[in-house]
C-alpha cells in the first residue's frame, strides 16, 4: 500500500507519516542475536558443503591407510585418520555435505512452490475445490515422510531426482495447510474484493494480493521445512539409499563408520554428526528469529533473549 493509498483511506494521515513503512520481517529478524548466530552457522557449513572439496587433501575415494586408523598412524598424513575402507575422514567430510544440502534446498523449494499454490487456491476458492485439495493433502500427510520416501525409493531406485521429488512432495501438505490458514483471513479483506471488482484475473489476485500478505509465515515455514528436509535426507542416506554408495555423504558416513566409534577412530561419525546437528540448529535459530519478527516480537532494543 502506497502513501497515497493510506492518505485516501484516512484523510487525517499525512503523506510523510504514511510513507514511514515498518521494517520488513527479515530486517527485524536480523536485529536479533539468534538470527545472526544462525545465519553465521548456516553460512559456514554451507561454505564447507559447497566448496570444501576444493581444499580436500585427497580424492574422496583415495585410500590413505588401513580402515579406522587414528591420525598419525596412517600411510599418508591425515588430520582425523582413516574411515572405512581406508578413506581419509577429513576428505570424505569435505566432500559429503554438498549432496545433502543441495537436495534439501531443492526439495524445500519444490515443496514451497507447490504447497503455496495449493494453499492459495484452496483458501481463495473454498467450497468443493477446497475440500478436494485439503483432503488430498491429509492423505499424503497421514503417511510419515520417512516411510513414504523409503517406499518410493525402494521401488524405483535411489536417484537424486527421485529423492528430491519424494521429500519435496511429501512436504507439500504441511506448507499448504500453513498457507491456507494464513490466506483465509486475507481473502476476506476489502482490497481483494476491490481487485475482483476491477476484473483482475485469479492468478494475479493470488500473486499480487494474497501472496505478499502471507509472506512472513511462509518464510518461517520454509525455514522449518528446510531443517526437516536436511534431517530426512540425511536419514535416508544413513539407511544406505544414496545414488552412489561409494561417494561421500554425511549421512552415509555415520552409517559406514559406526563400527569404528568404539576403540578405533570415531571421527568418521563425530564430524558428520556435528555438521548435521549444527546445520539444523543454525536453520532453527534463523527460523525462530523469523517467527518472532513475524509475530511482532522485537527485543533488540531491550536485549534479545
Amino acid at each position: 500500500m502506497t502513501a497515497a493509498d493510506v492518505t485516501a483511506a484516512d484523510p487525517g494521515t499525512t503523506p510523510e507519516v504514511a510513507s514511514r513503512k515498518p521494517p520488513g520481517v527479515i530486517r527485524v529478524a536480523y536485529r536479533m542475536w539468534r538470527t545472526r548466530v544462525g545465519t553465521l552457522i548456516v553460512a559456514l557449513l554451507a561454505a564447507i558443503a559447497l566448496f570444501g572439496h576444493l581444499i580436500a587433501p585427497y580424492g574422496e575415494r583415495d585410500a590413505v591407510g588401513l580402515p579406522f586408523t587414528p591420525a598419525g598412524k596412517t600411510r599418508k598424513h591425515t588430520i582425523f585418520g582413516s574411515a572405512k575402507v581406508g578413506h581419509d575422514v577429513w576428505t570424505r567430510f569435505l566432500y559429503g555435505g554438498k549432496p545433502i544440502l543441495i537436495a534439501a534446498v531443492l526439495a524445500t523449494v519444490l515443496a514451497l512452490v507447490l504447497g503455496t499454490l495449493v494453499g492459495l487456491v484452496a483458501a481463495y476458492n473454498r467450497g468443493k475445490l477446497d475440500d478436494v485439495l485439503m483432503r488430498t493433502m491429509d492423505v499424503i500427510l497421514a503417511l510419515p515422510q520417512i516411510i513414504s520416501a523409503l517406499i518410493v525409493i525402494s521401488m524405483f531406485g535411489a536417484t537424486t531426482i527421485l529423492i528430491i521429488l519424494t521429500v519435496g512432495i511429501s512436504t507439500v501438505p504441511r506448507i499448504a495447510r500453513v498457507t491456507r490458514g494464513a490466506a483465509i483471513s486475507v481473502v476476506e479483506r476489502d482490497f481483494v474484493a476491490a481487485a475482483e471488482s476491477l476484473g483482475e484475473s485469479r492468478f494475479r489476485i493470488l500473486r499480487s494480493e494474497l501472496l505478499p500478505n502471507i509472506a512472513a509465515p511462509l518464510l518461517v515455514e520454509a525455514n522449518l521445512r528446510l531443517t526437516f528436509s536436511i534431517g530426512l535426507i540425511s536419514g535416508i542416506a544413513f539407511l544406505g539409499f544414496t545414488p552412489d554408495p561409494g561417494a561421500a555423504n554425511w549421512g552415509l558416513m555415520i552409517n559406514e563408520n559406526r563400527q569404528g566409534v568404539l576403540g578405533q577412530n570415531p571421527w568418521g561419525v563425530i564430524l558428520p554428526v556435528i555438521a548435521i546437528a549444527m546445520l539444523t540448529i543454525g536453520t532453527g535459530l534463523v527460523g525462530d528469529g523469523l517467527s518472532r519478527a513475524a509475530a511482532g516480537i522485537d527485543r533488540s532494543k531491550g536485549g534479545d533473549l
